[in-house]
């Protein structure tokens, strides 16, 4: 990749990024990511005198602290807070009584959050309870309607766009780095055992961008019964066979996620889903990707995850860059 700066045109008018349909130019953004991974500091002044709300409702480490960095790397001011430990515990029903546990409505809290922050970063996480509530998106729809600012998703309770769009960084990244391909690459997303049940965001991200971006061959593997929103897979091929799902695979995407139609569940744990050499022999040698953190010998095995093919921390360092190009594209939209 050359290593000249280049300034790209905005991919559009860029108010709020909550998924890949924010985004026009994937490809373009992508572009935008690695020169900032080339010069960190080349939009330095960008953010001057602005200050970046980072709203936690569930733990993080890569999500919170690569904002953080992104932000302060275009002169940003970024402000943490842990809504669900430092704060009060927020209602986000309409109409509601709070006569319970609540404290806060939403339609009180944001408002006063958009005077005191130019961009709001908020992190929210799915009850993996009851599906409708949780694939409505309340939460961040509600700071969406009520803050009057540009609101960027740190993870929500149905996706992780900052995640997937530095997915596809990183598979970029290798591509221009390798000897071309006479084909599309592949890339298979494989569903693996885990000791709880966990939201099927990432999954469903990873295949709403790469289905979206449309510049490889994609197949989802996964035991029965782990079926994820076609809304978010359709254009994917679905395999029940993970080893004939992985023939020839470029990149091997490994998460666990629960079931969608029965929601929340685990029916499946069969440590044969487990990522090892063996099954990686099956492929193109395949560089393999997880979003972290990863239960080791559970999901992966050391021999993956320590070995040559594991490419999970180059992915984790390129969360800054995709923070870095969102942010940057907003507080450009904005001037």
């Amino acid at each position: 990749m050359s290593q000249e700066i280049k300034n790209f045109p905005s991919s559009k008018i860029m108010r709020n990024f909550i998924s890949v349909h924010d985004v026009r130019d994937i490809s373009g953004m992508v572009q935008k990511a690695l020169h900032y991974k080339l010069n960190p500091f080349k939009d330095k002044n960008l953010g001057q005198n602005k200050r970046a709300g980072l709203l936690f409702l569930n733990p993080s480490m890569r999500t919170r602290l690569s904002t953080q960095v992104a932000a302060q790397n275009l002169g940003m001011e970024p402000i943490l807070f842990n809504i669900d430990k430092e704060g009060w515990a927020l209602e986000f029903e309409e109409e509601a009584i709070m006569s319970g546990n609540t404290v806060e409505h939403v339609k009180d809290a944001a408002p006063i959050l958009g005077k005191y922050f130019d961009i709001l970063c908020i992190r929210t996480f799915p009850s993996l309870r009851n599906k409708d509530d949780d694939y409505s998106e309340l939460f961040i729809n509600q700071f969406i309607k009520y803050a009057g600012i540009p609101v960027v998703s740190m993870e929500s309770a149905t996706l992780h766009p900052l995640q997937s769009f530095t997915d596809i960084i990183t598979i970029t990244e290798f591509l221009d780095n390798t000897k071309p391909l006479n084909r599309k690459p592949k890339v298979v997303l494989t569903w693996a055992p885990h000791v709880k049940p966990l939201p099927q965001c990432v999954a469903n991200s990873f295949s709403q961008w790469i289905n979206t971006w449309n510049q490889c061959e994609f197949v989802i593997t996964h035991p029965e019964d782990y079926e994820l929103d076609e809304s978010f897979t359709k254009g994917a091929r679905i395999s029940h066979d993970q080893d004939e799902a992985l023939k020839g695979a470029d990149f091997v995407y490994v998460k666990n996620w629960s079931t969608y139609h029965d929601y929340g569940k685990i029916y499946c744990n069969d440590p044969e889903w487990m990522m090892t050499n063996e099954k990686l022999s099956l492929t193109n040698n395949a560089k393999v990707m997880h979003c972290l953190p990863v239960r080791r010998n559970v999901e992966l095995s050391d021999e993956i995850l320590d070995g040559p093919n594991s490419i999970v921390t180059q992915q984790a360092s390129n969360r800054v860059w995709a923070a870095q190009a969102v942010l940057a594209e907003i507080l450009k939209s904005g001037s």
